[in-house]
């Protein structure tokens, strides 16, 4: 008997922590990141106090309910870094970045913010874009991305992007590749053309 119990605790403890990240990603998806701890436990049906136990602070929680779309971000980034054809490779970051944002509210704002709240995600996010820098400046002298690009373009995009979220969930992917197309055509070298990837 005392050996039943400690398990089936850890396996309570297990699924409570479980639903309180399935709530978190939920809601920070869809709402964004100033969706309260509170508003977290009560749609996981979990106590406050149950939450806390589980994840001490707000970041603790954003930064776990988030690994999987910094990790994805990071694919994305490093996958169109690698590609030998640096315009093909911009492209495909835009399109996959913008892709992965408009299924996340949430993640584009921590991915965005300053706040130091966003920690993690803030050193994942300098890391990428110094990839991103060097990724451009090689576009750059293929010729293909604008000569006057400079990254605060970059975040112009991801920014206008962000109202991706708003679009109903079966209508994301389109508005993404659409959305997408038109940032890659309005940053391409004017008179230069080239397939789309």
């Amino acid at each position: 008997m005392t050996d039943v119990l400690p398990h089936t605790l850890r396996v309570d403890a297990r699924e409570n922590r479980d639903r309180v990240l399935d709530a978190a990603r939920e809601l920070f998806a869809e709402r964004g990141v100033d969706v309260t701890m509170r508003e977290i436990a009560r749609h996981a049906g979990v106590g406050p106090a149950t939450l806390y136990r589980r994840f001490p602070t707000k970041r603790a929680l954003i930064d776990e309910a988030f690994a999987d779309e910094m990790r994805a971000c990071r694919r994305i980034v490093v996958d169109g870094h690698a590609e030998p054809d640096p315009w093909h490779g911009f492209c495909s970051v835009i399109e996959g970045i913008t892709a992965l944002n408009a299924r996340n509210h949430g993640f584009v704002d921590a991915f965005l913010s300053a706040n130091p709240e966003f920690e993690a995600i803030g050193a994942h996010r300098a890391s990428l874009f110094r990839m991103l820098a060097d990724l451009a400046a090689r576009a750059q002298r293929a010729g293909y991305l604008r000569s006057d690009f400079v990254m605060d373009d970059l975040l112009l995009v991801l920014m206008a992007g962000r109202s991706l979220t708003f679009a109903r969930p079966e209508q994301r992917a389109r508005a993404a590749t659409r959305f997408a197309r038109l940032a890659i055509d309005a940053l391409r070298e004017p008179g230069r053309r080239s397939p789309q990837p």
